[in-house]
């Protein structure tokens, strides 16, 4: 991709566009400090005049800092020829000769803070030069010690501008950096915890299809002279379960994590409801207080559903002990007809947590298994203190549903 031609330093000491002062970022009380402090130092210098004359001028130019908070290039050029107008018009007192040169420093730093360097050096360096010719064709502009002060207050006022851009530019980049890197950090704990739940799943689904294949290998055996387009078609069905089987264990391979633990701890039985006490009693074990409540009669579930209510109620009552030691905690099961709800909550903690090893990946896990069974899952504090996790996971396919 090519990059956009620079633009010309003329191009921008010559555009009339707004460039608003930014407000400071800390402390939010005084965001608004630099423009009540540019105000005030306007209207400190616009009363400098020795006589009214020169006191709407002064007006006049200290005006073109107010300008400079919108438009600072239109203020610099405002300010520079009135800088050039004052000493012919209406030549100042040696009193109060001073004056106009904090005002262009003041609209170069203005300037500086919103244009890049390249800009703000032409303007002071056109400034500087403006100053030197008025002195040198006699109108009084100050003394040549003046005349050097103030070019070094257009130096230093561009200096201080284009430090205090770069810092503004670098912490911009800085949080849109970290705004990238916080939504890829939650991109990729997505995908982890969807590969790792297809670890889990694995187990399930090849159990399935190795009924399938077995039913469709014991089948011709089950009816006496079965016909040969039959047993013909129930071989077809075998053969698709057995390489469906074969690329399952393939994508098993690809999803499986390179550790020891990943690939040789996985040959135990995959949890369901069915092991809910004992976790139960693993969880009480550690010192957790947990009830358990059950509405409606206990069912077989299909197993990618218990699966998900055993993992989900697990990562929620491993969180409790992390983060509020000591509550009081129920698990609540609700056996309805075409789905299972679930909720898990715990009370306010009666003990300090210890520090956690930063943070883990539990909610997005567990919202990860109720949408990939297409149900509901909600988790936040509660109004006494404590926390709650609660789902809705169905329980039937559409093809399992019967008539309405």
């Amino acid at each position: 991709m090519s990059r956009p031609a620079p633009r010309h330093v003329g191009a921008d000491l010559l555009t009339p566009r707004p460039q608003p002062l930014p407000p400071l970022v800390w402390p939010p009380r005084l965001r608004w400090l630099p423009h009540v402090a540019v105000v005030l130092g306007a209207l400190a210098l616009a009363a400098t005049g020795a006589d009214p004359v020169a006191r709407l001028l002064a007006v006049a130019h200290a005006g073109t800092l107010v300008v400079a908070l919108r438009r600072p290039v239109v203020a610099w050029w405002l300010a520079t020829a009135l800088a050039v107008v004052i000493p012919v018009a209406h030549p100042p007192t040696h009193d109060n000769e001073l004056w106009t040169w904090p005002v262009q420093a003041g609209v170069l730093l203005l300037l500086a803070l919103r244009n890049r360097p390249a800009v703000s050096v032409t303007a002071a360096c056109v400034s500087a030069l403006c100053g030197v010719s008025l002195k040198l064709a006699g109108l009084p502009v100050g003394s040549w010690a003046l005349v050097a002060v103030g070019c070094g207050w257009f130096a230093l006022a561009v200096l201080i501008g284009a430090v205090r851009r770069g810092r503004r530019e670098d912490r911009a980049r800085l949080i849109e950096q970290t705004a990238a890197t916080a939504h890829e950090r939650a991109l990729r704990t997505v995908l982890e915890e969807r590969a790792r739940i297809a670890r889990e799943l694995h187990d399930v689904v090849a159990h399935h299809m190795s009924v399938v294949s077995i039913k469709a290998d014991a089948a011709p055996y089950r009816v006496a002279d079965p016909p040969p387009e039959l047993v013909a078609e129930l071989a077809a069905i075998r053969a698709v379960a057995l390489d469906g089987l074969t690329e399952l264990r393939r994508l098993l391979g690809v999803l499986r994590a390179d550790g020891p633990e990943e690939r040789f701890g996985g040959t135990a039985p995959q949890p369901s409801l069915e092991r809910l006490d004992a976790l139960l009693d693993t969880v009480r074990s550690a010192g957790l207080t947990v009830g358990l409540v059950v509405d409606g009669p206990r069912r077989p579930l299909p197993p990618g559903v218990g699966l998900s209510a055993y993992r989900i109620v697990q990562e929620a009552l491993s969180n409790t002990l992390r983060h509020a030691p000591g509550a009081q905690s129920v698990v609540e099961l609700a056996y309805r007809p075409a789905a299972l709800g679930l909720r898990v909550a715990n009370g306010p903690a009666t003990q300090e947590a210890p520090p956690s090893p930063g943070s883990g990946h539990g909610l997005t896990g567990m919202r990860e298994r109720a949408a990939m069974l297409g149900g509901d899952l909600a988790a936040g504090p509660t109004s006494d203190g404590g926390y709650e996790v609660t789902a809705l996971l169905p329980t039937t396919t559409p093809h399992e549903d019967g008539p309405a």
